[in-house]
């Protein structure tokens, strides 16, 4: 039995097979909680609350459920519920190649060849940063990094920065920006957002209790939307605080366009969408708290109320294209998403588009399974919130699997 990806899904995976008795070996190409540890800003922490984290037989055990761990202690959290049950974890092992090898799995790797009855895919969807082929004709001068490799605003050269995309990353990166006194820019997408505190509570504790969380994508109505919709923004910062890029712009000076459409040296264009992103990200923002107003007034709930939302800034005009040179931006920073690398797995598993076919991460292929993914079964699959419960699932599956195999031998 193989796991190949030791992040939270893979090790929760082992956690569960460990309580079955079941042998196995996870393979992890970097270290243990390697995105934790090297791929998040500095000033990163969650945008959900504390009391989420549930890791098998480890729930978060600090002394603020309702707070957002930064990063150091989130990896700490990882740490020691690795620590908890001492997987059979080889780090610093890439796998290159997941074939069938008649009723086995050949799984090629800079430690050998091995052989599996079982495979669990647990290494996630953020293989590879998105950057755009019109990235190449920005000007050279003009620093480019992604997302993934932003630390802290002292990296980036003087003066204004550009960045592109509205969703977590994007936001969390702006407001780390503008704290550090810096110019900033940002081409605005169709990302929705999310109240923080609303009428005494956090948002997620509301959306919890009306069981959204609890809502599997077979059951979802719009199945399709939810799959390709991009998280809703908000942040952990500061104890948990809403986005309104509305206030960014008229309080903090945060230059505001539409989506990113071109780049030819200094020129970078935009289209003429950007009060349309903004009224849909107020919109998603709007029902949501519409949604916990109907559940208050349904449950007979005492909270306190709210006055409704107002937008406190607007566009002007559509600024279409602006002169970088002119505008003194020497840094651009994608935040635009990831691409799942599948190409080492050549297990017949995949669509026409090359995702990942599966049911609750159970494959058409007897003993290939995946984890981690976004709405694998709910809303918090591939999150800290419902990891325990979809590698409990893979792991009784596998386990009666694993009892047939024997009793056929």
């Amino acid at each position: 039995m193989a796991v190949i990806g030791g992040g939270q899904a893979g090790l929760s995976v082992s956690r569960h097979l460990v309580d079955r008795g079941i042998d196995h070996v996870v393979f992890e190409r970097y270290r243990r909680f390697h995105s934790w540890r090297v791929d998040r800003w500095d000033s990163f922490c969650l945008v959900t609350p504390n009391w989420q984290c549930r890791l098998p037989h480890f729930p978060y055990d600090g002394d603020d459920p309702d707070g957002f761990m930064p990063r150091d202690e989130i990896v700490d959290y990882l740490d020691r519920f690795a620590q908890s049950f001492a997987p059979p974890l080889l780090e610093g092992v890439q796998v290159w190649r997941v074939s069938p090898d008649e009723k086995r799995y050949r799984i090629e790797t800079t430690l050998g060849v091995w052989s599996a009855d079982q495979v669990v895919i647990a290494s996630g969807g953020y293989d590879t940063p998105i950057v755009p082929p019109y990235a190449a004709h920005l000007d050279p001068a003009i620093m480019q990094l992604h997302s993934r490799d932003y630390r802290r605003p002292s990296q980036l050269p003087a003066g204004a920065c550009l960045v592109v995309g509205t969703g977590q990353s994007g936001v969390q990166i702006m407001d780390d920006l503008v704290r550090a006194g810096r110019k900033v820019h940002m081409a605005v997408g169709p990302a929705p957002r999310s109240p923080r505190k609303y009428r005494g509570r956090d948002a997620t504790d509301w959306l919890y209790d009306m069981g959204y969380y609890a809502v599997t994508i077979a059951e979802h109505p719009d199945p399709a939307k939810a799959l390709s919709q991009t998280n809703h923004y908000l942040s952990g910062r500061d104890g948990g605080r809403e986005i309104d890029l509305r206030r960014f712009a008229r309080d903090d000076g945060v230059s505001l366009y539409g989506s990113l459409a071109d780049m030819a040296a200094e020129r970078i264009s935009f289209l003429p969408d950007l009060a349309a992103n903004l009224d849909d990200a107020d919109r998603s923002y709007c029902g949501i708290r519409d949604q916990i107003d109907a559940y208050i007034a349904r449950e007979g709930i005492d909270a306190p109320l709210e006055p409704p939302y107002e937008p406190v800034w607007h566009p002007d005009r559509d600024v279409t294209a602006i002169d970088a040179h002119t505008l003194g931006i020497t840094a651009v920073i994608w935040a635009i998403g990831f691409r799942p690398d599948y190409s080492w797995i050549d297990i017949d598993v995949f669509d026409e588009r090359g995702k990942p076919v599966f049911d609750r991460g159970v494959t058409a292929k007897p003993g290939c399974y995946f984890i981690g993914l976004g709405w694998l079964n709910t809303w918090g699959s591939g999150r800290f919130l419902a990891i325990d419960e979809d590698s409990r699932h893979l792991a009784d599956i596998i386990a009666r699997r694993h009892a047939r195999s024997k009793l056929a031998v």
